[in-house]
């Protein structure tokens, strides 16, 4: 008895299985792959292109991108909004267009969030060799430019036969959908391979639905982090962005209201608990609150949820200085379970919080040790409060205060997004989270130029939800380019737009290490060749408004506020430009160290002065074993 088939394009059969593709969890489904976006070329166009012309918008929607790095950011922040149960896939020409999207795919898998790409690829026939964009190589003739995205994706693979496509395929949905091993999928399309017609059989075209697990903890492994739990005197919870992940949020929550331990939180797990809640302390970390660093300093054991530990949440290592601290880790990912020599419990974090609670009944830390860390966080607040307002409400605003403006005007579900620069150091700190999806930062890779095409994502992801990008100068400069997607899809994603003439977070940085800010300055060259000038009569609100952005301008912060609450109102994009006072210092001091090594010899005093500093802090590094 013969297969049934269906005689399509590889390009045709692939958008056609890309389209009945699902995740499910809890018993909801979700397309896996809910659009696809494209910049075509000679090597997409006919194959890729074509077929999504043929599928319609119904089967797959197309997004029309201005750039390809923004595109995969876009995808991301869409998958991160939707909990990795959803993403979107990527479609590039070859050449640059291939190589451009190695950035985002770096940024993907550095955060665990999941895209598919789709490069166009060379002549699989070879046909014609070499073709236009191509890289030749002496001794390698199957190496192309998208083997630059083979260390920054998960799983790749280059598709030069058309049966090769069903294997692969199924691996490149795998990956996506699996929380342990998800990030940058590629698929690399040989050009005249995506154009090719081949029999395919039906089955491969029949709705997929691939569970993602929720793996309980293993008993012995739970058994061994209760009884640490329970003998420690100064707990303190690390909660990082597999929490949100998870959607673990309200098992957290019962694990500490039944418990009383503390919780801190990375840049991806800020939100874990909502800022009012007596046990959250705020950011943990280089970026932290006072009393997270101070209670870490303490603790004699660290419980990490779904955390990676980056060096900014440890503080390089100098952050957990208790003689006696030891840590568990509650990951679903092994990889990140085992570090800084920890307990282990891999699992769901759902899952495991839950079983963690039902463990520990009757079990709660010390009223003295709820108490210290209770006053503590009443003295955050009123630093909190201090950067957020202004004594003068027709000054210039500083940049604490443009946020504390913006926390005035959101409601609970409106979601922040920021990615680089001083900003996310301010938001770590400052920003009071009211929901688990509202603070978006990437930070994994702390990549300039993702806040805008991320909002794009999120919005796709979240109509009815108000987007807010946060991006100073320098990161605006980066890409401005996907305000005409926002555009033309009438997505109104709101740019707050911080103008402080150059980059001012690795200026600050520059000058703490003994660079004395060198590069960091947009300003005209001086008589002595250095860029010391005027500032550069440089107009980003212009800009933004010859992209198609409706642009309000603000210069007070009441005029900011207003501003704001307008941009809110709104159903287009919307950029608010401010320029702020940079001489006024709003924002709190570093509460813990973040390595940057100093130069070892110097003639200039400024570096010899910030090497003696950097040799006091490198000293309390610790490995934990």
């Amino acid at each position: 008895m013969s297969t049934p088939t269906r005689r399509l394009t590889v390009a045709q059969a692939l958008v056609r299985f890309l389209s009945v593709q699902y995740t499910e969890r809890d018993g909801v489904r979700h397309r896996l792959i809910a659009g696809t976006w494209g910049i075509f070329g000679h090597g997409n166009v006919a194959g890729i292109g074509q077929a999504l012309l043929e599928a319609g918008e119904e089967a797959m929607p197309y997004h029309q991108g201005r750039n390809e790095q923004a595109m995969v950011h876009a995808a991301v922040g869409y998958a991160r909004h939707l909990d990795r149960l959803s993403t979107q896939a990527v479609t590039s020409s070859i050449g640059p267009g291939a190589t451009n999207l190695v950035t985002g795919a770096a940024l993907a898998t550095i955060n665990r969030l999941p895209v598919l790409l789709l490069p166009g690829d060379y002549f699989a026939t070879r046909a014609a060799d070499p073709l236009l964009q191509q890289l030749e190589h002496p001794v390698e003739a199957d190496l192309s430019v998208n083997d630059t995205l083979r260390p920054v994706s998960r799983y790749f693979d280059r598709i030069t036969r058309p049966e090769a496509l069903i294997p692969s395929a199924l691996n490149a949905m795998r990956v996506l959908a699996d929380p342990v091993e998800t990030g940058a999928v590629t698929l690399a399309l040989p050009q005249d391979v995506q154009a090719e017609a081949y029999d395919w059989p039906e089955e491969f075209f029949a709705e997929r639905v691939w569970h993602v697990r929720r793996p309980a903890p293993d008993p012995f492994e739970l058994a061994e982090a209760v009884a640490a739990i329970r003998a420690a005197e100064r707990p303190l919870i690390v909660a990082g962005g597999g929490v949100h992940h998870s959607r673990a949020e309200e098992a957290l929550k019962a694990l500490v209201d039944a418990t009383g331990i503390p919780v801190a939180s990375t840049q991806a797990g800020k939100g874990s608990l909502r800022h009012d809640h007596p046990a959250d302390l705020g950011g943990i970390g280089h970026t932290g609150t006072a009393v997270s660093d101070d209670l870490a300093r303490g603790a004699d054991l660290v419980i990490g949820v779904g955390t990676r530990y980056t060096d900014f949440t440890t503080a390089s290592g100098t952050l957990f200085q208790n003689p006696d601290v030891r840590f568990v880790n509650l990951n679903i990912t092994a990889f990140d379970a085992h570090k800084l020599a920890a307990r282990t419990l891999v699992c769901d974090a759902r899952a495991g919080l839950t079983a963690l609670t039902e463990a520990l009944s009757g079990h709660r830390v010390n009223s003295a040790y709820e108490a210290e860390y209770r006053v503590g966080k009443g003295r955050w607040e009123q630093v909190v409060d201090a950067a957020f307002t202004a004594a003068d409400e027709n000054a210039v605003p500083t940049q604490t205060q443009v946020l504390g403006a913006l926390d005035a005007i959101v409601g609970d579900d409106d979601v922040v997004i920021n990615a680089a620069g001083s900003l996310p150091g301010d938001l770590h700190k400052l920003w009071r989270a009211r929901s688990p999806r509202q603070y978006h930062l990437e930070y994994g890779y702390s990549c300039m130029g993702y806040e805008i095409p991320a909002g794009i994502g999120v919005q796709q992801a979240a109509p009815d939800t108000p987007v807010w990008s946060l991006v100073g100068d320098g990161t605006y400069l980066m890409m401005p380019t996907e305000i005409v997607t926002a555009v033309q899809e009438g997505l109104p994603v709101n740019l707050v737009l911080i103008q402080n003439h150059g980059y001012a977070s690795i200026g600050g940085l520059s000058e703490s290490v003994g660079g004395e800010r060198f590069g960091t300055a947009y300003r005209y060259r001086a008589a002595d060749g250095t860029f010391s000038g005027a500032p550069l009569p440089v107009d980003l609100a212009a800009n933004a408004a010859s992209l198609g952005m409706d642009v309000l301008r603000a210069k007070t912060v009441r005029e900011l506020r207003e501003a704001l609450a307008t941009a809110r109102a709104s159903d287009r994009p919307t950029c608010v430009y401010v320029e702020t006072d940079t001489v006024t210092a709003t924002a709190p001091p570093a509460e813990a160290w973040w390595d940057v090594p100093v130069a070892q010899v110097a003639s200039r005093e400024a570096a010899t002065t910030a090497r003696s500093a950097y040799d006091r802090k490198v000293a309390d590094r610790r490995h934990h074993l």
